[in-house]
C-alpha cells in the first residue's frame, strides 16, 4: 500500500513532501494508518487531536495514545478539548454535528494562523460511499453524488481511493497499534447504520459492491460536471439582466429537456428549493400569468412571456425635495432636477423623465412608494384613475409594480415615476417655469 499511496499523492499533486502539514488524528485505524504512511514517506507533519469528552476514560485514552505516538515519531502534537454537549444544547444540533462544527472551526483557525500548508484528513473509500448514499437519501441531487473532494480549500484527503480493507491489511502487515472507538459498532447514527447494517447486506448479495458504487459515483460526477459546463453556457445565452431584474423567456424553458434542473440551478442561489421549481413549471404549463413565488428577499414573477426574478423592494423612506433641489437618487438611479424657461421649450415626452409646471407644485415635494387606493389623472385625461388600474392596463408585471414610486405635491400625485405625469401638473400654454426631472442613465 505504501508504494501505491506514494504514487497516488505525488502523481495527483495532492501532497508535496517538502511542505508542512497537520494531520487530524483520532487514534482510530484510518488516521493512525495515514500517520504511518506519511512517516514512511518522510513527510513533514504534526498531529492535531480533538477530545470532545463524550466517552469519558476512552476519550482520554485516545488523547494519551496520540500524545504517545507523536513522541515516538518525534513530531509536534496539539490537543484541543471541547465541551461538545454544551455546544449541542446551545446550538440545537445533533451530537455529531456539534463535534463536526467544533472540529472544523478549530481547523480553520489553525489554517488562518498559517500553522500549516494544509490539514490532512483520513477519509477513505468506504467513508466516501457512506457520504454519497447519505447525501442521496437527503435528496441532494446530482451534486450529492460528488461526495467528498480529495482537496478543498486547505483540506486534503489522501486516502479516498483506498478501501477500509486495504487500510486494515496495511495496519496488520506493519504491526501498527491503534484504538477502536466502541461507538462505531453502534448503529444509532445514520452513518453507522449504513456502515454496519446496510452496506454489509449489499456486499453479501453484490460482489464488489463498494467498488462498483465508487465507479458509478465517479461517472455521475463527471456527467454532472459536463452538465454544469453546458448549463453555464445556456444561462449566459438565455438569462438576461435588465434594470435590477433577471429575465428568462418562457419559450426557452417550457419545452426544454431537463427543464426542472435548468430552472432549479438558476433559482437555487436565491434560496428557492426544488419543490418550488415544480410549482413554477406547473403554473407555467397552466398559463397562470401574474402568479408569483417568494424565497426570502427574492420574488419570481410569472409574466406573459418571461419569468422575472428580483429582490423584493423594501418600503421606501419618503424623500423630500425642496424648491432648490438639483439632484436626487432613487433606487440606484440618479436624477437631475432642473428649472428651465417654458419659452421655446421642446417637450421631453420620455416616460423616464418628467416636465411639470413648477408654479402648480407645492414644495417640498415628496417621493414615496405607491399605495393601494392612490389615484391620479393620467396625462390627457379628465377623470381620475387608480394607480393599480393604470399599472394593470399597462400590463406592468407584479415584480415591477412593487418597484413603482410616485412624486407627490401636497399629497397629490404629480408623476408616477417612469410612467406618466398627472394632467393637473402638465406643462401648458400658461406655464412660465418648468421643473425638469431627468434620469441619468440606467443606474448610478
Amino acid at each position: 500500500m505504501l508504494e501505491r499511496f506514494k504514487r497516488h499523492v505525488l502523481e495527483s499533486g495532492l501532497l508535496d513532501f517538502n511542505k508542512n502539514y497537520l494531520l487530524a488524528i483520532s487514534a482510530g485505524i484510518d488516521s493512525v494508518a495515514l500517520a504511518h504512511l506519511l512517516r514512511q514517506c518522510n513527510a513533514s507533519f504534526g498531529l492535531i487531536h480533538c477530545n470532545f469528552r463524550l466517552r469519558g476514560a476512552d476519550s482520554d485514552g485516545d488523547e494519551s495514545f496520540v500524545r504517545k505516538l507523536a513522541g515516538e515519531f518525534g513530531i509536534s502534537v496539539e490537543v484541543k478539548h471541547f465541551d461538545a454537549l454544551a455546544y449541542k444544547e446551545s446550538h440545537g444540533v445533533s451530537t455529531q454535528m456539534a463535534a463536526r462544527d467544533l472540529r472544523y472551526n478549530w481547523f480553520e483557525k489553525l489554517l488562518g494562523e498559517g500553522r500549516a500548508d494544509a490539514i490532512l484528513l483520513a477519509h477513505h473509500a468506504g467513508d466516501q460511499v457512506e457520504t454519497v448514499l447519505l447525501n442521496l437519501l437527503r435528496g441532494t441531487g446530482i451534486e450529492g453524488a460528488y461526495g467528498m473532494a480529495d482537496r478543498r480549500g486547505g483540506f486534503i484527503r489522501p486516502l479516498l481511493p483506498f478501501s477500509r480493507e486495504e487500510i486494515a491489511d496495511f495496519v496488520r502487515a506493519e504491526g501498527i497499534e491503534w484504538r477502536e472507538d466502541c461507538t462505531n459498532e453502534q448503529s444509532d447514527y445514520k452513518r453507522n447504520y449504513l456502515r454496519n447494517e446496510v452496506l454489509p447486506l449489499i456486499g453479501r448479495h453484490f460482489f464488489g459492491a463498494s467498488e462498483a458504487l465508487m465507479g458509478s459515483f465517479a461517472r455521475i460526477k463527471d456527467t454532472g460536471q459536463a452538465f454544469f459546463h453546458l448549463w453555464e453556457a445556456w444561462k449566459t445565452t438565455h438569462i438576461r439582466q435588465e434594470e435590477g431584474l433577471e429575465m428568462l423567456e418562457i419559450s426557452q424553458i417550457i419545452n426544454l429537456p431537463g427543464r426542472s434542473s435548468m430552472l432549479y440551478y438558476w433559482l437555487r442561489s436565491y434560496g428557492f428549493h426544488f419543490a418550488q421549481v415544480g410549482e413554477v413549471l406547473d403554473a407555467m404549463d397552466r398559463g397562470s400569468v401574474g402568479v408569483h413565488f417568494v424565497s426570502g428577499d427574492y420574488l419570481l414573477n410569472l409574466d406573459r412571456s418571461h419569468l422575472l426574478l428580483g429582490s423584493i423592494p423594501k418600503e421606501l423612506e419618503p424623500i423630500s425635495l425642496d424648491r432648490h433641489e438639483v439632484y436626487f437618487e432613487l433606487d440606484g438611479r440618479g436624477y437631475d432636477v432642473l428649472t428651465v424657461s417654458a419659452e421655446g421649450l421642446v417637450l421631453d415626452r420620455s416616460a423616464g423623465h418628467a416636465m411639470l409646471d413648477k408654479d402648480s407644485l407645492s414644495f417640498p415635494l415628496t417621493i414615496r412608494s405607491w399605495q393601494e387606493g392612490d389615484r391620479f389623472r393620467p396625462l390627457g385625461m379628465k377623470q381620475f384613475k387608480k394607480v393599480s388600474d393604470f399599472l394593470i392596463d399597462l400590463k406592468v408585471p407584479l415584480i415591477r409594480k412593487q418597484q413603482v414610486r410616485v412624486l407627490c405635491s401636497d399629497g397629490e400625485i404629480a408623476w408616477i415615476i417612469g410612467y406618466r405625469v398627472d394632467d393637473r401638473f402638465k406643462v401648458g400654454s400658461y406655464t412660465r417655469k418648468v421643473l425638469y426631472l431627468k434620469a441619468k442613465g440606467k443606474h448610478v
